[in-house]
């Protein structure tokens, strides 16, 4: 599973070539490797000790609860494209029908081992309005290096780290996850829309979440890795149309068939 990134970091790297080739933090061999590509069926290590904004020590199987749960991994003290991120998704999240809390969780995780419970406190203030639903069942996390590095790398999540700006590049990627941690689906935050986080949050929750139509829709729609969106599974469409046709024309030749036999004299 890996989805297409190149525009976003384009947006992200920006601040960081403006000022010329002297003094950019990554070089083009590093830029290319920046990606999120987790393997089929990754599982997130549930009991990775992250701390939320309280400065409590939560494990991240306590942090999803069980339900499926759509994860963004950010840095806290982005400049750039993180808290437009975080805005996407919850814009795309309001618009999905779904029950925060119930149905979904939010989790983002900082991927800055430096950044304290207060930075995550601070993004939240700036991106999620306060007295929101979605708010309510969002939760910030930071952690130390070994906590985040393991989540990151069973999520497939490549990233580097510009010292010489004090920034992270890295893929703007939103994944939704089964109650088990499981990955299920990788989206893309550009264009991100309330139907697309709905089938990846209605198969995520593997028949616990949705209606009988969301099921029906999933048959109808399939899941691109690359563009990381949902589009209408035209092909399955017309194979399935071509063959309900082609049994109903040999039906009716068989049925054809029988009564030009009966009509023969004995």
């Amino acid at each position: 599973m890996r989805i297409a990134v190149t525009l976003v970091l384009l947006l992200i790297c920006a601040p960081l070539a403006a000022s010329g080739p002297a003094r950019a933090g990554l070089v083009a061999a590093e830029v290319k490797k920046v990606e999120a590509a987790p393997a089929p069926n990754a599982a997130l290590p549930l009991d990775a000790s992250l701390i939320d904004e309280a400065g409590r020590a939560v494990t991240l199987r306590t942090a999803i609860g069980g339900v499926p749960t759509v994860l963004v991994f950010a840095d806290y003290t982005c400049r750039t494209l993180c808290g437009p991120i975080l805005e996407f998704t919850t814009a795309g999240l309001a618009k999905t029908g779904l029950k925060p809390g119930a149905d979904y969780r939010l989790v983002a995780i900082g991927i800055d081992p430096k950044d304290k419970p207060e930075a995550a406190q601070a993004m939240r203030a700036r991106h999620i309005d306060n007295g929101s639903p979605i708010n309510a069942a969002a939760v910030f996390l930071t952690g130390g290096e070994a906590a985040v590095s393991a989540v990151t790398e069973a999520a497939g999540l490549h990233y580097y780290y510009d010292a010489e700006h004090d920034q992270y590049a890295h893929p703007a990627a939103v994944y939704v996850i089964d109650g088990n941690g499981t990955v299920r689906r990788v989206l893309s935050p550009l264009g991100l829309d309330g139907a697309d986080l709905r089938l990846a949050i209605v198969d995520a929750g593997r028949g616990s979440v949705g209606t009988f139509a969301d099921r029906i829709h999933l048959l109808c729609y399939g899941y691109d890795p690359v563009k990381g969106i949902y589009t209408e599974r035209v092909t399955t469409l017309l194979a399935f149309a071509a063959g309900i046709t082609l049994v109903a024309l040999l039906s009716g030749i068989s049925l054809m068939a029988m009564r030009e036999r009966r009509s023969w004299p004995p």
